[in-house]
């Protein structure tokens, strides 16, 4: 049955809100990710463009002994080269860990907040998020 005015918009917020905190679990599990996976790159490519004459050519020792103009080139295209292949690992890495956590069953539709009786979906998947459902399970696929 409908909800009344009042209820609807409370229920609306709720829900909103943790769709809100959800997606934002989501967000900070990419961005971690995604941070340690393309760190070898963000490296190289953050010494090549400090080393280089024409960018900022540091004074830093290394800079003078180590790394001229040429493998400060270097060190910018190798970093980029490296970029998509880290880029794809990181979001299949993200991907198979949301997969497993069933990340993406945490949010809610809004019909919870406009009908009574409409049941929490983790609630019907056997724990919250259904992530305590299904661990012993053998899934297998072909990639």
């Amino acid at each position: 049955e409908p909800r009344s005015a009042w209820c609807c918009l409370a229920w609306t917020l709720l829900v909103f809100t943790m769709n809100s905190l959800v997606f934002l679990m989501n967000l900070l599990l990419m961005f971690v990710i995604f941070i340690i996976v393309l760190l070898p790159t963000i490296v190289v490519v953050y010494f090549g463009f400090q080393c280089h004459s024409q960018v900022l050519h540091s004074a830093a020792r290394y800079c003078k002994s180590i790394l001229d103009d040429n493998s400060s080139s270097a060190l910018i295209i190798l970093g980029f080269i490296i970029m998509s292949p880290l880029i794809v690992a990181a979001m299949a890495i993200y991907c198979s860990l949301a997969r497993r956590l069933r990340l993406f069953l945490c949010f809610q539709p809004y019909s919870r907040a406009v009908y009574r009786g409409v049941k929490w979906r983790w609630y019907e998947e056997g724990g919250l998020c259904g992530c305590f459902r299904g661990w012993n399970t053998q899934v297998k696929a072909w990639v």
